[in-house]
């Protein structure tokens, strides 16, 4: 049979494009990209010429102007309005701030505003929204005001869009990362949905997989007062070696710092969720003792070999870092593609962005050093961390109660 015309997909936030690219996969075609970030835009346009790019990437300015007619489009044609908002308003993250998480009070989240703004301007058949948790559960929330948003526009449009959400990890479905986020989809009148099933449970894709076949290049070094310690941590083991329940000396208080702090990849297993600002003793570091090449990211991302990111190393790993991992969006991208499209009329057999592979041969770690001379002075008992509750932001929060 022959390849069915593509759907129309108008991308927001695109960042570096991973979802995008993930879409175009699926058998979508991108008639728009909403993006702010200079740099992210410049990596766009490298990429996929042919991608416009709409405005200055404000999506609170465009979406005050933007119409259907304008892509091509009359209202109620759009087939799919993808992207996810900012994440840091709804990021477990923030709450080491004393600020903590602000969900839908931050400032930051009026992208949400712009985005059902946008919904009830195109009426598109489908909406697709990658966040954190944070997004639909927990204090300042975003999913409850969603579904309010689209209640109002389907009762002003005479269309209705039902809401579903779900947790996943990408690990499941092949990405060698074990990076979980919601997964926001709206349909609009009565269109069925289905989940993708997982494809990797138990069999997952792992780091020595997909990054040990990549050529020598310019790799990072590592820098800051803590980098001197990474030797001393086994593979896929964090500064927590270093602690009374570790295995090593006791350097620092149990649970005293944040997970990703001195963080090594293991060889056997996915890669933990990659940051897009780490400083530098966040990790996932390199079992190699150093951050991560661009190119590694972008492996572990799912991303292929071919895409290139602009700006400098902070600055592409920003992007990276941000990105949606392109098989993820692959993956509910073809699961869309057949609900949209009549029975039969499926885009053709999934393009290998980074399919499973296994190396016939994953080395054994290597024993960790001892610590360094300099460290020597640390050794000896610390306290672990309060508990639960009494973190940073919670004390900050009773000192200003209390005032």
């Amino acid at each position: 049979m022959p390849n069915p015309s593509p759907l129309k997909v108008l991308s927001l936030f695109s960042g570096a494009g991973g979802m995008d690219l993930g879409l175009e996969e699926a058998g979508f075609e991108n008639v728009g990209c909403i993006e702010i970030d200079e740099t992210a835009r410049a990596t766009l346009r490298l990429n996929r010429p042919s991608w416009k790019m709409i405005g200055d990437g404000d999506i609170t300015s465009v979406a005050q102007y933007l119409r259907p007619e304008d892509l091509g489009l009359k209202t109620g044609e759009l087939d799919l309005l993808a992207g996810g908002p900012p994440c840091q308003p709804f990021s477990a993250a923030a709450q080491w701030a004393t600020t903590g998480r602000q969900g839908m009070r931050d400032e930051r989240a009026r992208t949400v505003d712009a985005t059902m703004r946008l919904v009830g301007t195109f009426l598109p058949k489908a909406i697709l929204m990658e966040n954190v948790l944070g997004f639909v559960s927990g204090k300042g929330a975003a999913i409850g005001y969603l579904e309010e948003q689209l209640g109002i526009i389907g009762q002003h449009a005479g269309v209705e869009y039902s809401v579903h959400w779900r947790l996943l990890n990408a690990a499941d479905y092949g990405v060698p990362q074990n990076r979980r986020r919601v997964i926001v989809v709206a349909l609009r009148d009565g269109i069925p949905w289905e989940w993708p099933k997982p494809t990797h449970l138990g069999s997952y894709v792992r780091a020595w997989d997909v990054l040990s076949d990549l050529p020598p290049g310019d790799l990072p070094e590592p820098n800051g007062k803590w980098a001197e310690l990474l030797p001393s941590i086994p593979e896929g083991q964090n500064y927590q070696w270093l602690t009374k329940r570790g295995g090593g000396d006791e350097i620092f208080g149990y649970r005293t710092k944040y997970w990703n702090f001195l963080l090594k990849l293991a060889k056997d297993r996915p890669s933990w969720t990659l940051s897009a600002s780490p400083g530098p003793s966040t990790g996932p570091f390199h079992w190699d003792n150093r951050p991560l090449s661009v190119r590694e990211q972008l492996r572990l991302q799912t991303f292929p070999d071919a895409w290139q990111l602009s700006g400098e190393y902070r600055a592409q790993t920003k992007q990276a870092g941000n990105a949606t991992p392109a098989l993820l969006a692959e993956v509910v991208g073809r699961q869309l593609a057949a609900c949209l499209r009549p029975c039969g009329d499926r885009p053709s057999a999934p393009h290998a962005l980074l399919r499973s592979r296994k190396a016939e041969l994953v080395p054994a770690p290597l024993e960790p050093s001892p610590i360094p001379e300099r460290f020597a002075n640390m050794r000896g008992p610390k306290k672990a961390h309060a508990g639960e509750g009494l973190g940073p932001a919670a004390v900050s929060s009773q000192v200003a109660n209390a005032d």
